[in-house]
């Protein structure tokens, strides 16, 4: 029975399994060993100090921990932090009781030399042996003063060196503030006695903070330790050292996270690159069976959609890290050639794996992703069938402009500058333009060497001047009227169902061409001679139909013919029964027993071998090998009707239509019942176009019409 589209790719046989085996190991070594084609190193040789002679590109995106970077970091934190000294309250604390106690020890003769009791003379005595290490002035001021100015002096005194012990004074600061001692004393004394009252104190103002050693070392390593390591990234395609120039010791660095400078194997990406292969392979082929068995079951064209695979990987792994030059490479020219050569369905996925590919190639550029898959799609868009020459330039433009739409949006994203912008502008013209050019230059070429039909071909295999058609034309001209006729049909039903018109028109031409090796063998070159199948046994006559193909096949190569429109010849007619000499064959068997109507004439029908009247197949195994055998029978069925009515006509199309649907001849092929019921329209619209009945004419009319003609008018 009729299966619907895509029924016949859903089970999965051995033989799928050992295709797609072959197909995917091949194609993902292939990809793998190019995507990997820089995780192997021989090593650059490169030293600190050495003058690099090219510049030195990072091979890949890259994060890492720079020591260098982070020891200098930690040191200027460490530098950073000021001396660290022993201060502490308690410390400040103890030390103001000790220079208080050894200030009154000080000062102890002073009190007594002014006690009341003492005379003058011996205050002068007292006074001269008390502090020795008091200045000459200092002295002189003790010796002029009274008891009750020695009282202020001598509090003022106590009070600043209080103060000045009560805070942190650190012992790179004493000689300092010992010089600024009369100036913290109140207004309240002179001069003199304010100089006094720091001669006093001055010895006993001592450091209550020294610098530590150990404090400074701690504090420095605490402040490098909070200093997080510092990560440098680098984008690939970046450049790491600068050509002409000594190699520093952070180059040196980053040529080792690289690992430039050593001969090893990066497994990590190598094994990274195999897995990404391997998962867009396996998609790839899992959605050609699924989706396009006819793909699935010609090896060309599967080798053909690997080598595109392969070639567009090649040239963007060459390309990549450069900013620019990935932009200027036309891979849209992929799409369109598989538009072209197959289909636009088969051209968007092609499109949209090598767009992945592109963006994981580029360090996950979505940006590349983006460029690479719409302009793509663009050119799938724009070239549609390809047949005619403007329809390349229209893609191609198609596929600039979306180009620049692409980077243009990449830039107000906050990519590119406006240098930027402009040189990728001018990179997706190149492109644009590139992918136009490679898909004119290649698609013809690729078509004859991977056995697929072009547009460019077709039209010309339809040219009456083909040598197997002037043939035809001369010496089977029923044959050629009917391959004609069938055409017009299979034209029409094509475009009914969205099958491809013009393959189905020259297949039409050609199905026949078997027919030139025994012209009189079909009653269409007879002319209304004898038949030779009368004198005949039916066994012979079905030979002889069947001979046609064979004959058909061989005439078809020795003309180089398209392989593909070669496997038209014994689909037109699949394994379909020749009903007429089966029947006559079947009478022939039931003579001698009184024919069919008696019970041994009916078994010795039986007797004979259906098998040998059916035509050897294959069945139709496309769209429009199926709409060929419908045309082809329906043409001829029609063409014996005595009567072509409407009703006449619908009614044998339905019959022959149905007789196919029956006997399973379209179960191999991509036809949905909603297409066969559209066939049915358009052969029906088609042949009453073809047979349609003239006006009859009155005799006094035809003769008036033949009297004008004779005489010009």
């Amino acid at each position: 029975m009729l299966a619907a589209r895509g029924e016949r790719s859903t089970e999965f046989r051995r033989r799928d399994a050992g295709r797609l085996l072959v197909a995917s190991a091949l194609l993902v070594l292939a990809l793998a060993a190019i995507l990997s084609i820089d995780v192997a190193s021989n090593g650059l040789g490169l030293r600190l100090g050495a003058i690099a002679e090219d510049a030195v590109r990072a091979p890949r995106s890259l994060t890492f921990e720079s020591e260098i970077l982070t020891s200098k970091a930690r040191d200027e934190a460490g530098g950073a932090v000021p001396p660290q000294y022993d201060y502490s309250p308690e410390r400040a604390a103890t030390i103001g009781t000790q220079q208080a106690t050894a200030y009154a020890s000080d000062v102890q003769p002073i009190d007594a030399a002014f006690s009341s009791d003492v005379g003058p003379t011996s205050r002068v005595e007292l006074l001269q042996a008390a502090l020795p290490r008091l200045s000459d002035a200092s002295r002189t001021t003790l010796l002029t003063l009274s008891s009750e100015r020695w009282r202020l002096v001598r509090n003022e005194a106590e009070r600043v060196l209080e103060d000045v012990l009560r805070t942190e004074l650190r012992d790179t600061d004493v000689a300092t503030e010992r010089q600024f001692l009369s100036g913290r004393m109140l207004a309240g004394l002179s001069p003199d006695e304010r100089r006094l009252a720091a001669d006093l104190i001055a010895p006993l103002v001592v450091p209550n903070s020294s610098y530590s050693d150990e404090l400074t070392s701690q504090a420095r390593a605490a402040a490098a330790a909070a200093i997080a390591p510092v990560n440098v990234s680098v984008l690939q395609g970046e450049i790491i050292v600068d050509a002409g120039k000594p190699i520093t010791e952070f180059e040196l660095e980053m040529i080792a996270a690289f690992e430039l400078n050593e001969s090893n194997l990066d497994t990590a990406r190598l094994g990274g690159w195999f897995l990404l292969a391997a998962l867009v392979v396996g998609l790839l082929l899992a959605w050609v069976w699924r989706f396009r068995p006819e793909i699935w079951h010609r090896n060309n064209v599967l080798l053909l959609v690997g080598l595109m695979l392969i070639v567009a990987t090649l040239a963007l792994k060459l390309t990549a890290g450069r900013s620019i030059l990935p932009f200027f490479l036309p891979v849209a020219a992929i799409g369109i050639l598989v538009a072209i050569l197959l289909d636009a369905g088969a051209a968007a996925v092609i499109v949209m794996v090598v767009a992945l590919l592109a963006g994981a190639i580029n360090g996950g550029s979505l940006e590349m992703a983006t460029y690479v898959f719409l302009g793509g799609f663009a050119g799938i868009l724009g070239v549609r069938r390809g047949d005619r020459m403007h329809v390349f330039v229209q893609a191609g433009i198609a596929v600039a402009v979306v180009n620049i739409v692409v980077v243009s949006t990449f830039a107000l994203l906050g990519q590119r500058d406006l240098t930027g912008v402009l040189q990728l502008w001018a990179a997706s013209s190149v492109a644009g333009a590139g992918a136009a050019v490679v898909a004119v230059g290649t698609f013809a070429v690729l078509g004859n060497l991977f056995g697929i039909v072009t547009v460019f071909q077709l039209l010309e295999l339809a040219n009456p001047s083909q040598p197997l058609l002037r043939r035809l034309l001369t010496e089977t001209p029923g044959t050629y009227h009917h391959a004609l006729m069938v055409a017009n049909l299979a034209e029409r039903a094509a475009e009914a169902v969205g099958a491809d018109p013009l393959l189905a028109r020259i297949a039409a031409y050609y199905h026949d061409v078997g027919k030139l090796g025994n012209p009189l063998a079909f009653i269409e070159n007879q002319s209304g001679g004898e038949n030779v199948h009368d004198q005949l046994p039916p066994e012979v006559s079905a030979q002889i139909l069947k001979g046609h193909v064979v004959d058909g096949i061989e005439l078809a190569y020795r003309a180089r013919l398209p392989t593909s429109l070669i496997a038209f010849i014994p689909q037109h007619h699949g394994t379909a029964l020749m009903s007429y000499f089966y029947a006559k064959a079947r009478e022939a068997s039931a003579a001698p027993y009184g024919g069919l109507a008696t019970d041994e004439g009916t078994r010795a029908a039986a007797l004979v071998d259906q098998r040998r009247f059916r035509h050897n197949g294959p069945k139709p195994q496309s769209r429009e090998a199926a709409i060929l055998m419908l045309a082809d029978s329906v043409e001829a069925s029609v063409r014996s009707l005595a009567s072509r009515d409407e009703a006449t006509i619908r009614a044998m199309v339905a019959r022959i239509i149905d007789e196919r649907l029956k006997d399973g001849q379209l179960d191999e092929c991509d036809l949905t019942l909603r297409d066969i019921e559209r066939i049915r329209e358009a052969f029906v619209s088609q042949l009453l176009g073809m047979y349609h009945q003239r006006i009859a004419y009155p005799q006094n009319k035809i003769v008036e019409i033949e009297s004008r003609r004779a005489s010009g008018g």
